[in-house]
């Protein structure tokens, strides 16, 4: 076996009277109090009850601010919140988001204003569920449901596209393409002017 590798006291500059006056810590056992008190924890957590759910068919409500899988939001008459910005992509620290916004005409609007976003992904193999994404959306297009089972047996369902997360059409509402309500700007709809289809 070859010893030269194997670093000796003399090679790291320690004589031996410097490793005599190397002070040892004290081995005693603590006293019987501090015993009694590490032990009492373990004992009370016996008395404790059991958080134990009998899922999937029992499911516990999940907490009032619970980061679940995402939700793209509409206004009243249908028309898609998300402008195609893309601050949530550069917001996202896992690169878990794609984007790809396109101008609205007035033929084909999907959003009030200059754009919409024709391409949106999220890539739940790499979400981390922070919620930087929400934060940083102007319109609150982007919101976060209490939704979490998002298992399946392929990577690539786990790739969610637009149509699987934007907001389903409540009575009202227009599936877009459709015009605004007549009458009225994309900085009514920013406002919160718009209360209810009536493009219909």
């Amino acid at each position: 076996m070859d010893n030269s590798l194997t670093p000796r006291s003399n090679d790291l500059g320690l004589t031996a009277a410097a490793k005599a006056n190397t002070p040892i810590k004290s081995q005693e056992a603590k006293s019987f109090g501090k015993q009694l008190q590490g032990f009492w924890v373990t004992f009370i957590t016996i008395f404790k009850k059991v958080n134990t759910v009998q899922y999937p068919e029992v499911k516990e409500p999940t907490a009032e601010r619970f980061h679940g899988r995402h939700q793209l939001n509409r206004y009243d008459d249908g028309l898609e919140k998300c402008i195609g910005c893309e601050l949530c992509a550069w917001a996202c620290p896992a690169d878990a988001i794609l984007v790809e916004g396109e101008t609205n005409t007035e033929d084909e609007r999907y959003s009030p204003g200059e754009r919409y976003g024709k391409v949106y992904q999220i890539n739940y193999l790499r979400c981390v569920f922070c919620g930087l994404c929400i934060e940083a959306c102007p319109t609150r297009a982007l919101t976060m449901t209490n939704e979490y089972e998002l298992a399946d047996e392929s990577r690539a369902k786990l790739i969610f596209e637009k149509e699987d997360l934007l907001a389903p059409l409540k009575s009202g509402m227009l599936q877009p393409p459709h015009p605004m309500v007549p009458g009225t700007t994309h900085i009514d709809y920013y406002r919160g002017d718009i209360k209810g289809g009536s493009n219909g």
